[in-house]
């Protein structure tokens, strides 16, 4: 394993990190009589497999159901000092309730303190103003910290980028979990911003958000030859300084092996991803025409901005991924979650189109004539049964 310094914290931590949100067995806490005794060893298994590897920041949330409670039947008969453990928990607008959800999170652990806690889904200016405001949950984080019950402070985010930065800028936190990744690029001024205030970087879930890529396209795994997307990946994250660790969702131990063969290449990025780069750009240039790859995204309104709330740019964005690299189970996974996805994945699809003249929310666009076209086009080839946050499955 490879380790990189996590930012203020001095934390070395491992460029893989365990992520907890696939081994549990139920998104709703329930007594742990009812956890069937195989998944409690495969989750367990898992750990000591992370481990094993060398990674050793094990990831979790008080939201992802049985997780929490999971790990604390492993965590504690483990050296606590070789562990750099992170949980998270969502900012309220009463930060007593911040606070006794962080307590139920402690207890579920079984753990006397955690190294890193997480305000879990900084995704809008409101979530924000509950965190730092006076009296808010960044208070009573810090309080925790006192108590020796935290070590180090960071957040999460799902949000707008210039949220993320206006979070960053506060320079109240030590770390940020955000996404970033070849297929979603955009929050890179966020990443040199925490970079500027010296924080912690996490990528979360590359493989998953970046692309399903345990499942890829046969045509993306041709276009990432001789690596495998999931590789290719991690190689095109780790390549870059500023960031320290990817989170693998593991479903079972096996599967770190596949994030494991990208190690012995990190010292030769350098020669293995730009011929890779340069035929993905080439086939999504060939597919979706240059000058609409260079200027989709001008003059795009926001989807509050947009009659029925049709999230444009995301939609847009998926019906590049699906037309250039067959990335239409990825596609309809992401686009089938608007409507759904609440603050974590904000606005509505098009399956509504007809209803809604969006002549003056486009009218800064040069596709501004196009675009009603591919939005329907989209609903054609995405469209289809309405998918839940995994929080909001059974």
């Amino acid at each position: 394993m490879q380790y990189r310094r996590f930012g203020r914290t001095e934390l070395q931590m491992p460029v893989f990190s365990c992520g907890g949100m696939r081994y549990q067995y139920k998104w709703q806490d329930l007594p742990f009589t009812e956890i069937p005794q195989d998944n409690q060893r495969n989750l367990e298994a898992t750990i000591r497999k992370s481990l094993e590897v060398g990674i050793n920041h094990i990831e979790t949330a008080r939201f992802y159901g049985s997780s929490e409670m999971q790990l604390g039947k492993i965590l504690p008969t483990l050296p606590r000092e070789k562990l750099i453990v992170q949980t998270k928990v969502p900012p309220e607008e009463d930060s007593k309730k911040f606070l006794a959800t962080f307590e139920k999170s402690l207890s579920y652990l079984q753990l006397d303190y955690v190294d890193l806690l997480g305000i879990h889904g900084i995704n809008t200016p409101e979530l924000l103003e509950y965190t730092i405001r006076p009296g808010g949950c960044l208070d009573i984080a810090r309080k925790l910290q006192a108590q020796g019950k935290v070590r180090y402070i960071g957040f999460s985010t799902h949000g707008a980028t210039d949220l993320i930065i206006k979070t960053i800028e506060t320079n109240q936190f030590d770390y940020v979990n955000l996404h970033w990744y070849w297929i979603y690029q955009k929050n890179w001024d966020a990443i040199a911003s925490a970079t500027r205030h010296d924080m912690g970087v996490f990528i979360i879930s590359p493989s998953n958000k970046g692309g399903m890529l345990y499942q890829p396209s046969q045509k993306l795994v041709d276009l990432c030859q001789p690596l495998s997307p999931i590789i290719f990946n991690n190689l095109f994250c780790l390549s870059h300084p500023q960031i320290h660790t990817l989170s693998v969702g593991a479903d079972k131990p096996s599967d770190f092996d596949e994030h494991l063969k990208t190690l012995p290449l990190l010292s030769q990025a350098e020669e293995l991803l730009p011929p890779i780069i340069e035929r993905l750009e080439n086939e999504a240039k060939r597919v979706l025409g240059e000058e609409w790859l260079n200027t989709w995204e001008k003059g795009l309104p926001n989807y509050e901005d947009t009659p029925g709330n049709i999230n444009i740019p995301m939609i847009l964005w998926l019906r590049n991924l699906a037309l250039a690299y067959d990335l239409v189970e990825y596609g309809k996974m992401r686009y089938n979650l608007l409507g759904n996805g609440g603050h974590w994945f904000p606005g509505q699809k098009a399956d509504k189109l007809a209803d809604f003249d969006l002549t003056n929310c486009l009218k800064n666009s040069p596709h501004r004539d196009k675009i009603p076209e591919f939005l329907a086009q989209t609903e054609s080839l995405l469209g289809g049964q309405e998918v839940k946050r995994l929080s909001q499955t059974n």
